[in-house]
């Protein structure tokens, strides 16, 4: 059965961020993950991982102006060295948090960019990642990329797999891997059990979240038991992360959470 890490972005959000930890732990989960650490000093989070257990498998870096709209910055040109100060800062918090995987958002293009405009960014986001590939192989970090579909975030920048895993293959690093988010890829694809047996090798982290809502992954159009029972199949002893937006309590909504063991443990 595949490993299942809450997202307490999305999670647990009837209490404060660094109470999600606790809650977390309370309900089963042994991982986390979260889009961004960075409004609360790494010790802190590092004492509420240790307090309860838990290992971090997964953050953002630096995104830009979050607030602002923006979602990253590692494909716009002008940008390159404050993409490069965050990759710097979210390698310190890794280091202190224990995390091996690290996602680099490409950013939003203008609406109608011209192809001139795409490929500028395209050979920004490879110079980009070919460099955070290096930092992070250095500390021993994966670096991901994720495919985000246009419904939820017009106009991000990289929207299906093979473009992602193109990517890969250009900037040519191993420990770069592309971010598979199962709810992106049925909105944007479909066929997500051909794009597993096909894609898995090269996947470092997966997500999942029910379609089209975004709630939990009982709901909806996909049969999420069908696709667990598949990765094992194939294999896969990575993390699954739960970046769903809870329909209603979140503990009240972990019904579809399979049981890995005796004592309950997620």
């Amino acid at each position: 059965m595949p490993k299942f890490a809450a997202n307490l972005s999305l999670m647990f959000t009837e209490v404060p961020f660094l109470q999600r930890f606790e809650a977390a732990a309370r309900a089963g989960f042994t991982a986390v993950e979260f889009l961004f650490p960075y409004d609360h000093a790494p010790q802190e989070i590092a004492g509420e991982l240790a307090a309860h257990r838990l290992k971090n498998v997964l953050f953002n870096l630096p995104p830009g102006d979050w607030n602002g709209g923006e979602r990253g910055t590692a494909a716009l040109p002008g940008r390159e060295a404050e993409f490069r100060q965050g990759v710097a800062r979210a390698l310190d918090y890794a280091a202190v948090l224990g995390t091996t995987r690290l996602h680099a958002m490409a950013g939003i293009l203008p609406s109608g960019a011209s192809a001139e405009r795409r490929a500028a960014c395209r050979a920004t986001y490879i110079d980009n990642l070919r460099h955070a590939a290096a930092a992070c192989e250095k500390q021993g970090v994966t670096l991901l990329i994720e495919p985000i579909n246009q419904r939820d975030m017009p106009g991000y920048f990289l929207s299906l797999q093979h473009e992602a895993h193109a990517i890969c293959a250009e900037v040519g690093a191993p420990n770069l891997k592309v971010q598979m988010d199962l709810y992106h890829a049925q909105i944007m694809e479909g066929d997500l059990a051909t794009k597993l047996r096909q894609y898995l090798p090269r996947i470092g982290h997966l997500q999942i979240a029910g379609v089209p809502e975004r709630h939990e992954p009982d709901r909806g159009e996909v049969h999420y038991p069908y696709l667990f029972r598949l990765l094992d199949e194939l294999g896969y002893d990575g993390w699954i992360g739960c970046e769903y937006r809870p329909a209603r309590g979140t503990v009240e909504g972990l019904g579809w959470l399979p049981r890995t063991d005796s004592d309950g443990a997620r």
